[in-house]
């Protein structure tokens, strides 16, 4: 099971990785001001990573596909790693499908 870890920052701000059960992060944050605001920043990937239309698939400048999780109304929840396929870019989404809802938080705060 995937779990999301949420880090300090050095300016203070906060941010999360979304974890695979391999250890493979899968979906990184923005940096939100507070702790708070990065919580609910989980809660929404739980809200919406069952939805794939709030998964927008893109690429890159240097032709590498990835993949942004977006809120329903347009807000960008999370951003993917650059992948070398467009295949492995789906099966990042697949995962963050699949560990978005059910994983646990850690504060490494």
């Amino acid at each position: 099971m995937g779990a999301y870890e949420i880090k300090t920052m050095r300016d203070g701000s906060f941010m999360w990785n979304l974890k695979a059960g391999n250890g493979e992060v899968i979906l990184t944050s923005q940096k939100y001001k507070s702790k708070a605001s990065a919580k609910k920043g989980i809660a929404s990937v739980a809200k919406n990573c069952g939805t794939d239309s709030c998964f927008e698939r893109k690429v890159a400048r240097n032709k590498k596909p990835f993949f942004v999780l977006k809120a329903m109304n347009g807000q960008v929840i999370g951003k993917s790693e650059l992948y070398e396929s467009t295949r492995s870019r789906d099966n990042g989404i697949k995962s963050v499908a699949k560990n978005g809802a059910s994983s646990k938080t850690k504060d490494l705060t």
